[in-house]
């Protein structure tokens, strides 16, 4: 194999929002070092004209146009919070050289591997971010839009590690935004479900499709084809591609999906009437009398009684956050939409990693010697216990603690893709599948409060600097990773499959579709190969499912 070796209001808004965050730093992409933001550099062809209004933007220094903070929607604040999003339009030139605030959350502690620096958060968050090279090419480019994953309570667009400038200097247009979460993206409530033609909740996935409907309407003007769009999401990103692909609102929106960590067609969603049940919840514990009483509350009090375990986080408040089947966005559970044939046809690419969050999810993830290893075979499978350990075998407890996180991870995200690419099969559309196994060379020395660079592995998220290409990013505030040439070239494959897929609708050549007669997935890892998945073991632990545990809150575990 031959890659790489071993309804539209009018708003005057001139100027720029205020924002922690800046360019690009001085290498990297990512934020310049504290005390170190960059003024504006203008780039000598703006403004450019959109359907919403005139962006002025920056040029950052790896000759790199970006489009920062642009809003793609009015705030949904007052009597738009709850609401679906609206269009948006300015008048004048509007500065878009720094990334928007934040949807509201919890913030970051500082000690953690995921911190980059601060960030506003705002319920005034709708905004997104192009970077395209300085040089408009004589036709229409590769667009890859990234979407964020958090939980679907915690992300955020202006994070540098979600940068674009790396695949602007490999020749597409990059894209990625903000959405609402937690209870502000995601609330159902009846009185919202009456107010709004019978259906609430789904906020979030809304914004996602009123940003890409602006991508499609505006991106030409930044040198991109708004026919060769492919979109990125990973953990609860990846659950809004999913939901995307199945969304009838998002039709036409985009050519191809990328799923990681993890592809999911069968997971059930909340339906309309349990998610307004907790929106019910949500008001009695906010003493509100009415909608209005709600809307008028402010947002830190109602991100006080949310749930949240990660970040450092330990809130034991009310779980409000995900797709919930509204009868709009998503019109049925996923499972059923696919029998109906009712899905958006695109390839996939579904992705997952060797130490991914699956494992923290599985019985088997506890497990540490082989005594445990044996209870928890017997536990989950009974009388059929003996013929599994036959087959994933363990003589001690080293082997024990290995073959339970692979038993994990080939139970949960493995199986999950494979699925998916059968479910891709039936539809007549290709599925790529892979597996992240790069652990990152970290600096020696380094700690974080949310995980032990000795055991973490090829972690969840751990590919996404890989894909985007921010791997510095990593050492902008503190030196915490030695990259090394092979890290480098490994980004760099990956970023040119994101941008075939995009363009071609197929990654590179070196990477087969999975196919039910020759069933292969790409590994990154040490080296790039292509493998032949272990169907036996697959096929046994399909027809012997595990129970799936709750994600407890971990502090050393990390989670976006």
């Amino acid at each position: 194999m031959k890659r790489i070796p071993a309804t539209v209001a009018t708003l005057v808004l001139i100027g720029s929002l205020a924002s922690a965050q800046v360019a690009a730093g001085p290498k990297t992409g990512g934020p310049a070092a504290l005390g170190q933001a960059r003024a504006m550099q203008p780039i000598s062809s703006d403004p450019v004209p959109t359907r919403s209004g005139a962006l002025a933007g920056t040029l950052i220094e790896e000759g790199v146009r970006a489009y920062l903070g642009i809003p793609y929607a009015l705030p949904p604040v007052g009597d738009l919070r709850w609401a679906a999003p609206r269009p948006i339009a300015w008048q004048g030139v509007r500065n878009a050289d720094r990334t928007g605030p934040e949807c509201i959350q919890v913030l970051r502690p500082h000690n953690i591997n995921h911190y980059f620096g601060e960030e506003p958060t705002s319920e005034d968050c709708l905004y997104l971010n192009i970077w395209a090279p300085a040089a408009k090419a004589p036709a229409g480019l590769p667009v890859i839009v990234f979407i964020y994953g958090g939980g679907f309570t915690i992300g955020s667009s202006g994070m540098p590690n979600y940068g674009g400038a790396a695949m602007a200097r490999r020749g597409a247009v990059f894209v990625n935004f903000n959405y609402r979460v937690g209870a502000f993206g995601f609330l159902a409530h009846p009185e919202l479900s009456r107010e709004q033609g019978g259906h609430s909740g789904n906020y979030g996935l809304m914004d996602q499709i009123a940003a890409l409907r602006w991508i499609r309407e505006n991106i030409a003007a930044f040198g991109g084809d708004p026919e060769k769009v492919t979109i990125i999401g990973q953990s609860a990103g990846a659950l809004s591609v999913a939901s995307l692909v199945f969304s009838p609102e998002a039709k036409g929106l985009f050519r191809s999906a990328t799923m990681t960590s993890w592809c999911s067609y069968h997971d059930t969603m909340p339906t309309l009437a349990e998610a307004e049940a907790t929106g019910l919840a949500v008001q009695q514990r906010l003493k509100a009398d009415t909608l209005a009483a709600m809307r008028d509350i402010p947002a830190d009090r109602i991100l006080a009684i949310q749930s949240e375990n990660q970040v450092g986080a330990n809130v034991q408040g009310i779980r409000i956050g995900g797709p919930i089947v509204d009868g709009f966005v998503l019109p049925a559970q996923k499972s059923a939409l696919l029998a109906a044939g009712r899905i958006n046809r695109v390839p996939i690419i579904a992705s997952s990693n060797t130490d991914d969050i699956d494992i923290q999810m599985s019985p088997f993830g506890h497990v540490a010697t082989l005594v445990q290893y044996r209870a928890a075979a017997g536990a989950a499978f009974g009388s059929d216990a003996e013929d599994f350990l036959r087959r994933f075998p363990a003589k001690n407890d080293a082997e024990a603690k290995a073959m339970s996180r692979r038993v994990a991870h080939l139970a949960g995200f493995v199986l999950a893709s494979r699925q998916c690419a059968r479910d891709q099969a039936s539809i007549g559309q290709p599925a790529y599948i892979d597996e992240f196994a790069r652990k990152h060379p970290y600096t020696p020395g380094v700690r974080f409060a949310d995980q032990d660079p000795a055991t973490v592995g090829a972690y969840h998220t751990g590919d996404v600097p890989y894909w985007l290409g921010t791997l510095d990013t990593y050492n902008s505030l503190r030196r915490t990773r030695d990259w090394t040439a092979y890290d480098r070239s490994l980004s760099q494959a990956m970023m040119d499959d994101l941008i075939a897929f995009a363009r071609d609708g197929r990654p590179t050549a070196d990477w087969p579709a999975w196919s039910a007669k020759d069933e292969r997935e790409t590994l990154f890892g040490d080296s790039i190969a292509v493998r032949r998945l272990d169907t036996r073991q697959l096929d046994w632990l399909a027809a012997h499912p595990i129970a799936r545990q709750a994600l407890p809150p971990r502090p050393g575990s990390p989670r976006d």
